[in-house]
């Protein structure tokens, strides 16, 4: 028989204490009656003898010490589970919002996920087609993977990331099903509206399950929200056979949420303010990625976070790189040429990349076709230097062809539209249409295989507006 306690003990922000508690368990949902018919959630983050420290979900105004009726569950946070949930909205907490009426099932899960025995995960192998150039031919998003996208404010991974959610596939001859998991944390109702109005105009809602929890909602729910995104994309990727690819924005919001009830909590600060467990509280997320061994499903993760003052030591970056599988990095000098998406290629890295491409997969000149466009761009920075340094006039032959080289990488490989979605086979042909830019003899990361066979030199007339050789990769198709 469940115990209902009357009135609490203390009241301090998102938090109350209540005394004389029996029987109680950290992480147990509680359920509040205030006034007599306003009903509230919260679970028990402490316990202490007989105390509990309990988080308020919908936050606790209207609650006083006197008027509060609280009464134990006796489980943790559990979320419905349903196929019918592809192409629904949910709030922070996973309550549809759509007007579509409850998911009625009788399967439900702890939203903290079950532990994973290591050796039953399988390596992370094949591809996910996200059609940007920067991503698929030089940062490839391996299935399985969790890779971030270190942002800034003001930069457009909010538009790169609708744009991911509408081309995301896993690849053009792939008959498995694909579906997509869209946590976003503390934005606001412009940014909010602005993701469902192009799911549904671009026509993937049917394949998106959607979270938002909105800047004005209660700062807790921020903390559970990609608990229950994740717990829906492993509940549909090891138990519904798909391949799901989560995509968490913004991860700084959830960490910035966790500080604010540490604070509350009055706990001693670590780095910057933010308490000593935020590694383990992002690791516990980020992990909840891969493949499980006997299973056809997978889960990719693809967290964005904007780095305080553009700060990649900051601890939310830092400790994300420390756990993740790389990173993909905007930069703000491209956006302020207008390049979207503003991807900074040298400091993004794809650590699984190696695994999930090449013959079998994409195809086999596509290794070494990064790493020449790596070395080249490189080449560009250095050049670039000199030239600010002697001026572009004194610069020799081939540093000049870098230049121009690097200029027309960035806006034609780098560069792309927002609404331009490029298959893999395009982005391999484009990059070796660059490089054709430049003399064979500067191409030494690629085999001399691959090179006969795919190298073209580019043919520039006077107007420096390129045109493909009777040979050309461009031409073939």
């Amino acid at each position: 028989m469940a115990i209902e306690y009357l009135g609490l003990s203390s009241i301090n922000g998102p938090l109350i204490v209540l005394e004389g508690v029996q029987d109680a368990f950290f992480d147990e949902i509680v359920e509040f009656v205030v006034n007599g018919n306003e009903r509230k959630l919260g679970r028990i983050i402490e316990i202490y003898e007989d105390k509990a420290v309990i988080q308020v979900f919908e936050g606790t105004e209207n609650m006083s010490l006197l008027n509060t009726h609280t009464k134990l569950t006796g489980h943790p946070m559990e979320i419905a589970l349903s196929p019918d949930m592809l192409g629904r909205t949910f709030n922070g907490i996973g309550q549809p919002i759509d007007d579509l009426g409850p998911i009625t099932s009788t399967l439900t899960r702890d939203i903290n996920g079950l532990p994973l025995n290591p050796v039953k995960r399988e390596y992370p192998r094949n591809y996910i087609r996200t059609g940007i150039s920067a991503i698929d031919g030089l940062t490839t998003l391996i299935r399985g993977q969790k890779l971030p996208i270190f942002s800034g404010n003001g930069l457009p991974h909010d538009q790169l990331a609708a744009q991911i959610v509408k081309q995301a596939s896993l690849g053009d001859d792939s008959d498995e099903e694909f579906a997509i998991v869209f946590a976003a944390m503390g934005v606001k109702h412009d940014v909010a509206e602005f993701f469902q109005r192009t799911f549904e105009e671009s026509g993937v809602s049917d394949h998106v399950v959607m979270f938002l929890n909105l800047a004005n909602d209660p700062v807790v729910e921020r903390l559970i929200t990609p608990k229950v995104a994740l717990t829906v994309a492993e509940y549909l990727a090891f138990e519904q056979n798909k391949h799901i690819l989560v995509i968490l924005t913004d991860m700084t919001s959830f960490a910035e949420a966790m500080r604010e009830v540490s604070s509350s909590k009055g706990e001693i600060p670590s780095r910057k303010g933010f308490p000593g467990y935020l590694y383990s509280e992002l690791a516990a997320l980020y992990e909840r990625a891969g493949i499980v061994q006997g299973v056809n499903g997978s889960v990719t993760q693809l967290p964005i976070l904007t780095m305080p003052n553009d700060d990649i030591t900051h601890p939310i970056p830092d400790l994300t790189g420390y756990i993740t599988e790389g990173q993909i990095v905007l930069d703000r000098t491209l956006n302020g040429q207008s390049i979207y998406p503003p991807i900074s290629i040298l400091p993004s890295l794809s650590r699984l990349m190696k695994d999930g491409i090449g013959a079998g997969y994409t195809r086999e000149d596509h290794q070494d076709l990064a790493n020449q466009l790596f070395s080249a761009y490189a080449k560009v920075g250095d050049a670039r230097n000199l030239a600010s340094v002697i001026g572009e006039d004194e610069l020799s032959p081939i540093d000049k062809q870098y230049l121009a080289f690097g200029k027309e990488f960035e806006e034609k490989y780098i560069g792309q539209g927002p609404e331009e979605n490029r298959t893999m086979e395009e982005t391999l042909n484009l990059g070796w249409e660059l490089l054709g830019r430049l003399p064979k003899e500067e191409l030494d990361r690629v085999d001399t295989k691959i090179l006969d066979k795919y190298y073209h030199p580019t043919i520039y007339d006077d107007t420096t507006t390129a045109t493909s050789s009777p040979g050309s990769i461009a031409n073939q198709n």
